[in-house]
């Protein structure tokens, strides 16, 4: 079954071949934007095997369900640095459910802002930049239209595909957006053909 967004991104050789390899991607919504940039801080800086260890044992603290900001924020930092979590994190994912309980960032919230303020908003919180509020856009508000400029995985992925070059770091985010712009209003699934092109998806997209 062809979908809008795989059309009009076979427009380009190169996705077009990465896109017949890899069959149609979707992007799925998930409601609980707080535990998803929580875990997002998690696993930074570490293996997708590691990070999903400590994910687990974070839920484990709380029984059967997602635990709430106030959870979050009640639990102790000494518990969250024993299941494997560095001081800065432990800080930081305080950070996040303190957010979410003072300015809030409920899904339906977030829905009524377009991406960049979403970024902008987000990024107030101590220990969240701009590229995990971009991988949020596209993971837990399946946003269409996100080009991760930053992402490590995107510009190996166009380096190799469209032969940029990287050595004059302004030029080089000129030539990547230039590229991206054809992929426009589907950023976001052309950045899941890149992850997917030297198999290098970023951590925790289905957490």
């Amino acid at each position: 079954m062809d979908h809008e967004h795989t059309l009009h991104l076979s427009k380009d050789r190169k996705l077009k071949k990465l896109i017949e390899h890899n069959g149609v991607f979707t992007l799925t919504k998930r409601k609980n934007v707080c535990i998803y940039l929580c875990a997002s801080i998690m696993s930074q800086q570490l293996s997708t095997k590691v990070a999903d260890v400590i994910y687990q044992r974070f839920l484990n603290l709380y029984g059967t369900k997602e635990p709430t900001p106030e959870q979050i924020l009640n639990t102790a930092p000494e518990t969250l640095r024993a299941i494997g979590l560095s001081n800065a994190k432990v800080s930081y994912v305080h950070n996040v459910a303190r957010f979410a309980i003072e300015q809030g960032m409920d899904h339906r919230k977030l829905n009524k802002m377009d991406d960049e303020e979403v970024i902008v908003y987000l990024s107030q919180i101590k220990g969240v930049g701009r590229w995990t509020v971009e991988m949020l856009l596209m993971f837990a508000l399946a946003r269409p239209n996100v080009f991760a400029l930053d992402d490590l995985g995107i510009q190996n992925a166009m380096i190799a595909l469209y032969k940029l070059d990287r050595t004059n770091k302004k030029q080089f985010r000129e030539d990547m957006l230039r590229v991206a712009k054809k992929w426009d209003p589907y950023r976001s699934y052309a950045c899941l053909y890149l992850w997917r092109y030297k198999d290098n998806p970023p951590p925790l997209k289905n957490k």
